[in-house]
């Protein structure tokens, strides 16, 4: 806390002045708390400006920052940080405030006048950067930076413009990961500090860390159902677990040697904490292993390779040999590979044929496509084996890891592009949108230049027009991508 219940806080805003003049002077901070005075140094080596008009750089346009907020794990918790924050922030004109892992604020919510003010003296404002190294101290650059709650006050702030307010911050972590998710923070005139607020902030992030938390084990609990089948088939020695490296269901806990694993991304052999050997084998489009000591590993089939991503005959290879099947089948495979956990006869005509599907013309093809990859395919419902590698999961498991350009590169074009089947043509669009929308979102140019590279991102003018303004003006590429948005005016023009 920046201050207690007894000292005025006038007086001790004028200490700290002091205090921070004598700093910019080259002088010790014997008389800051430890966490500010580490936060002016690292602040200082930074080169921040302490008496720079605008304070915090703005990263991202408001629609861009409403994009970010929509897709942040944090955004869920909306409510609950309202139903905690609000009352003491309506009753002391404060704001409430969620910022990401790297403190560009997300979300603000609070009396408009205090918004307002607080956007025009110090651009304190959504898509503006608030880390340390983009405004010097403050409690959610502060809080990042040391990875722990903290009020700041008054001359606290590194920066003069910022010295008018106080606020108070908490990191919440994601239960799943330990990884850091963002800061929640309360931000008011200098006048409306106290020490009520910064526990209020720390107890909200608590809260959200909990509903997090609570999210986390449905979502267990969810995949424990979907891959009950897959963990019992292998008896012991066999065990489901996050990308996180959790065990979350199975046998593991006895030889695994270790609460959290680190897995191989895309699968594969480990060495645990114990000694012994596993196979990590992803299920799902990598939404979590199945591991497998290395006694039961030995008894996996051949591994089954899909590509399906621009192409309208699937390239199927089983154990390092080729085989060549029919555009339906390369249909069947293609929602398969959706669908980890498997499909009916009745889901797959539907998605195969529409209303006009039959489970019997449906049946038949399975026969063949089963007989075709050696029985790779369980039946009723028919789902992929686990260890299935494909294109299609590859993209779907980055983008959900967030690796947004490494998915654009991993991209040639549209599932299955030509077919006309109503559950392939879904999956299709939805891939496809999702990816665009990481890409326009991610603020990295190498993602749209994969995208626009790909023979969905090709025409993609608005993907172009972006590229465009990212580009540094010494890159080479900056000329083809002006020719483009040129020659795609003309045309839809």
């Amino acid at each position: 806390m920046a201050i207690d219940t007894v000292t005025p806080p006038a007086e001790r805003a004028r200490e700290l002045r002091r205090a921070w003049e004598q700093f910019l002077g080259g002088g010790d901070v014997a008389t800051v708390r430890e966490p500010i005075a580490d936060s002016w140094e690292r602040s200082s080596a930074a080169g921040v400006d302490p008496s720079a008009e605008r304070v915090a750089p703005v990263v991202a346009d408001l629609d861009e920052t409403l994009a970010r907020w929509d897709e942040h794990p944090l955004a869920g918790a909306a409510p609950l940080i309202r139903a905690c924050l609000g009352t003491i922030a309506e009753a002391a004109d404060q704001l409430m405030v969620v910022s990401d892992a790297q403190g560009m604020l997300l979300w603000i919510e609070g009396d408009r006048r205090v918004q307002d003010r607080a956007a025009d003296t110090m651009n304190f404002a959504e898509g503006a950067m608030w880390s340390e190294g983009g405004a010097g101290t403050n409690a959610v650059g502060t809080a990042i930076a040391s990875d722990h709650a903290v009020q700041v006050f008054a001359a606290e702030h590194f920066n003069e413009a910022v010295q008018a307010w106080t606020c108070s911050a908490a990191t919440v972590h994601d239960p799943d990961s330990e990884q850091l998710l963002g800061v929640i923070d309360l931000t008011g005139a200098m006048k409306t500090v106290h020490p009520h607020s910064f526990g209020t902030a720390v107890a909200t992030a608590q809260a959200v860390e909990a509903y997090l938390r609570g999210v986390m084990h449905d979502r267990d609990e969810r995949l424990r159902r979907r891959y009950e089948h897959v963990v019992a088939a292998g008896g012991v020695g066999r065990a489901l677990v996050s990308p996180s490296g959790r065990v979350i269901a199975g046998e593991a806990n006895g030889w695994a040697g270790s609460q959290r694993l680190v897995l191989p991304p895309e699968g594969g052999e480990l060495v645990l904490a114990s000694g012994a050997h596993a196979l990590a084998e992803p299920v799902g489009h990598g939404e979590a292993f199945v591991l497998r000591a290395e006694g039961t590993a030995a008894k996996r089939g051949p591994t089954l390779r899909l590509g399906l991503l621009g192409l309208d005959r699937a390239a199927v290879e089983i154990g390092g040999r080729s085989v060549q099947v029919s555009r339906r089948h390369t249909e069947i495979l293609a929602l398969l590979a959706a669908r980890p956990a498997g499909m009916t006869t009745e889901e797959l005509a539907a998605d195969l044929y529409g209303d006009a599907g039959r489970p019997g013309t449906v049946r038949v093809e399975m026969f063949r496509l089963r007989k075709l990859l050696g029985g790779c395919v369980a039946a009723e419902p028919y789902r992929l084996p686990p260890g299935v590698v494909s294109d299609l999961a590859r993209v779907q498991a980055l983008l959900d890891r967030g690796s947004v350009r490494e998915a654009a590169e991993h991209y040639p074009g549209p599932l299955v592009p030509h077919s006309e089947a109503p559950g392939v043509a879904r999956e299709r669009d939805a891939l496809e949108a999702w990816l665009r929308h990481a890409v326009m979102t991610a603020d990295d140019h190498e993602a749209l230049w994969a995208w626009v590279q790909c023979t969905s991102g090709s025409d993609d003018l608005p993907a172009w027009k972006r590229l465009l303004a990212s580009l540094p003006h010494a890159d080479p590429r900056r000329s083809l991508a002006a020719a483009r948005v040129r020659s795609l005016r003309l045309a839809y023009a």
